[in-house]
């Protein structure tokens, strides 16, 4: 069984390095669907949506707003159900 599902800042490009979360549109203990928009993610000036990798509850933000993730850095955590 796993104990959470990681959700890592997606490569939204070939020359994309990093991402700012814009917006968080979820907070912890939120119930989301798979593919559900959980956060706005700010790329060389253009905002994209991140989505659910997995329906759950979010169990932890680890990236506030305003801060950058590389790709592939863990940016929350959802316990699946």
């Amino acid at each position: 069984m796993v104990d959470s599902i990681e959700v890592v800042m997606p490569q939204y490009g070939m020359g994309m390095m990093e991402g700012i979360i814009a917006t968080w549109r979820v907070t912890v203990g939120d119930i989301v669907t798979r593919w559900q928009v959980i956060a706005d993610v700010e790329v060389e000036k253009v905002d994209v949506e991140l989505e659910a990798p997995a329906a759950g509850q979010i169990t932890e933000i680890c990236v506030a707003e305003g801060e950058s993730a590389v790709v592939q850095q863990v940016v929350a955590r959802i316990a699946p159900q």
